[in-house]
């Protein structure tokens, strides 16, 4: 990864490939053989990798919280899975 590559685009990766490219930034880190300043711009990515990844999960789990909740424990309607759109 260049410097030049920006992670404005970690906004818009579904979790699957957030996911696999921070795996292969943890795996890149761990054998050590990156540069310093690779290291910095990867770690950095890594980052932003880890925290989309957890905004998705926190999303669906959300969803399935609405759906799966009542006060009653039984569903609680008919509001569509993906309220955001």
């Amino acid at each position: 990864m260049s410097e030049a590559t920006s992670n404005d685009d970690v906004a818009a990766l579904p979790f699957e490939v957030a996911l696999k490219q921070l795996e292969d930034i943890v795996a890149r880190l761990e054998r050590g053989d990156v540069a310093l300043e690779e290291s910095i711009a990867i770690y950095t990515r890594g980052e932003a990798l880890k925290a989309r990844c957890d905004a998705l999960l926190k999303q669906a789990e959300a969803r399935i919280e609405k759906i799966t909740l009542g006060a009653d424990g039984k569903p609680t309607g008919t509001a569509p899975l993906d309220v955001d759109k």
